[in-house]
């Protein structure tokens, strides 16, 4: 079973108000549906590279995209 990761994200609601849908989304950054539905349930934490590509979508920063519970680890 695949561990949930402690990294949220603003994924869905930022393609929403681009109006992207998950398939638009998933072929501009390369990755299927399936993918970005798990990195968007936070079930997946996608790689550096990747997490870049999905902020450059949006035209915004990394933290605008992720988050990560301050104090843990």
């Amino acid at each position: 079973m695949v561990k949930p990761t402690k990294v949220t994200n603003s994924i869905r609601a930022l393609r929403e108000s681009a109006g992207l849908t998950q398939v638009e989304l998933a072929k501009r950054i390369g990755v299927t549906r399936q993918t970005l539905i798990a990195i968007e349930q936070g079930r997946y934490s996608p790689t550096l590279e990747l997490a870049f590509q999905i902020a450059g979508v949006f035209g915004v920063g990394l933290d605008d995209v992720f988050q990560y519970p301050q104090g843990e680890s």
